[in-house]
């Protein structure tokens, strides 16, 4: 049989618990130290902030403190060059690189944790094993694929800067311009990697917290299937394009000073970036506590007032705005296309970020039409928004069915009933 056991609350998730727990002993405290500092070498080499010199420059070792200069976040900052070497650490990326070496060698060991111990038990656990050890890895993937974007203005590829200013919708010229972006976007990627590795811990946790290696630790795992398939696909879609899509906020910036912006602008921003943007993460991450808070609170009044603004801020970005507002800076889909197609601005058509192509047309279909029609089904029928997501989830069905106090229609099997998002009751940890 397996046991049940209540999820952890939200203070837990956020603050990495579970992953920090498995860093107690001393020799995974030392790995992950090894590979923060591992991962901070190859970041500082690769963004130009360590120079090592061979054959030997012959220069007098000596310290310099630089306390002022252009662009203001990488000051005050330290020069120490010896014969052998020379450190630059500008003050805005050096925090930025310490917090992502953090980042990357406690998702790291985490994996290590979590592949040794499936390894182990690779015939009791079975499939979990595969699908432990790959998610537990993809914290340093992510932070691998932009590796020392945080380091310099030329810390990261043409490449590397071009993907991140397609993903929000800015101009490479203004992230080379604004270097600091490039840290925030990795640190900010990175560290919704280890909330999902986090998740990963509390479906698995039993498996590694059982020092004893018993094979009594029953771990259920969804069974792959079209609807999971689908389901997966959908988390991953609205994860991706949530997140950047809250940080094409904080890219507008570059361009746009919030303190001389618009109401409409401020709107937009608000609404159309940071709501759609975050409730779309948020239900990626954690769509059953998700599901537990819009069911508790779908008719009362705080309840109908969020449906509300999420429909308005979903439409006016599938859809889009009058000529009025879409002026002001508030717009969305439909005043793009207008823009692209050369009509005038009193028809609300606004010129689009990016040139038409692929960037364009992705951006589109993942932050304008999947996250807004996202934002709109949830405003109206917040269980048939969440239904999808639900299927990756182990036991959504009985959660659902006792938040919802009775279930109608018989699945067949058994004669249990199906809960009205159209689950299966399975058994949860």
């Amino acid at each position: 049989m397996v046991e049940r056991r209540p999820g952890p609350g939200s203070w837990s998730l956020l603050t990495l618990a579970h992953s920090r727990s498995l860093l107690r002993p001393r020799r995974i405290a030392a790995l992950a130290v090894l590979i923060a500092v591992v991962y901070a070498g190859i970041a500082m080499l690769v963004g130009g902030m360590l120079s090592i010199f061979y054959p030997p420059a012959h220069l007098s070792s000596f310290w310099v403190i630089l306390l002022a200069g252009t662009p203001s976040w990488d000051y005050p900052g330290l020069l120490a060059a010896t014969p052998y070497f020379a450190v630059e650490l500008p003050f805005l990326p050096t925090v930025f690189m310490i917090l992502t070496s953090a980042g990357v060698g406690l998702g790291m060991s985490v994996a290590v944790v979590l592949g040794a111990t499936f390894v182990r038990r690779r015939r009791a656990a079975g499939r979990a094993a595969a699908v432990g050890t790959a998610a537990g890895l993809t914290p340093a993937m992510i932070a691998l694929v932009t590796l020392g974007a945080c380091c310099s203005t030329t810390a990261a590829s043409v490449a590397g800067i071009g993907i991140t200013a397609q993903a929000t919708g800015t101009s490479t010229g203004a992230l080379l311009a604004n270097n600091w972006y490039l840290g925030l976007f990795q640190l900010v990627i990175l560290y919704v990697a280890l909330l999902a590795q986090e998740q990963l811990l509390t479906v698995y946790g039993a498996l590694v917290s059982d020092r004893s290696g018993s094979s009594a630790v029953s771990i259920q795992a969804p069974a792959v299937t079209r609807r999971f398939i689908a389901g997966a696909a959908l988390r991953v879609a609205l994860l991706a394009a949530g997140v950047t899509w809250c940080l094409a906020m904080v890219a507008d910036w570059l361009t746009v000073s919030p303190t001389t912006a618009s109401a409409g602008t401020w709107a937009a921003w608000l609404l159309q970036y940071q709501l759609v943007g975050w409730v779309a993460v948020v239900a990626a991450l954690v769509p059953l506590p998700t599901y537990r808070a819009l069911a508790r609170g779908l008719s009362e009044a705080p309840g109908l007032v969020f449906r509300a603004l999420l429909v308005l801020a979903g439409a006016s970005l599938a859809i889009g705005m009058p000529p009025p507002l879409a002026l002001s800076g508030w717009h969305g889909l439909v005043n793009e296309l207008l823009g692209l197609a050369g009509a005038p601005a009193a028809w609300g058509a606004v010129a689009p970020s990016l040139p038409l192509g692929t960037a364009l047309v992705l951006r589109w279909g993942f932050q304008y039409v999947l996250l807004g029609t996202f934002a709109i089904v949830l405003g109206l029928r917040p269980r048939l928004a969440l239904r999808p997501i639900l299927w990756t989830v182990v036991g959504a069905a009985d959660a659902v069915a006792s938040l919802s106090g009775s279930a109608q229609s018989p699945t067949g099997v058994r004669g249990v009933p199906e809960s009205p998002l159209g689950l299966s009751p399975g058994t949860q940890r």
